[in-house]
């Protein structure tokens, strides 16, 4: 049987750890990271670009046109 806990305090783990671990429970830790750093990358170079001007400004119209 698995149990997930979520949204554990840091200053409860350790205890839960220690029990876990009297009772001989497997102890897995997870940290969600929720974005990949790669796409994290890519849009903070892009905003880079945008300020340095590279950038294209488009109307609404022209937009609604691409995927038409």
């Amino acid at each position: 049987m698995d149990i997930v806990l979520k949204n554990v305090k840091k200053k409860d783990f350790p205890v839960l750890k220690s029990l876990a671990k009297s009772l001989g429970f497997e102890i897995i830790e997870k940290i969600d990271k929720p974005y990949n750093p790669e796409f994290v990358k890519e849009i903070l170079e892009a905003r880079e670009e945008l300020k340095q001007g590279k950038g294209i400004k488009m109307s609404l119209e022209e937009i609604d046109k691409l995927w038409k």
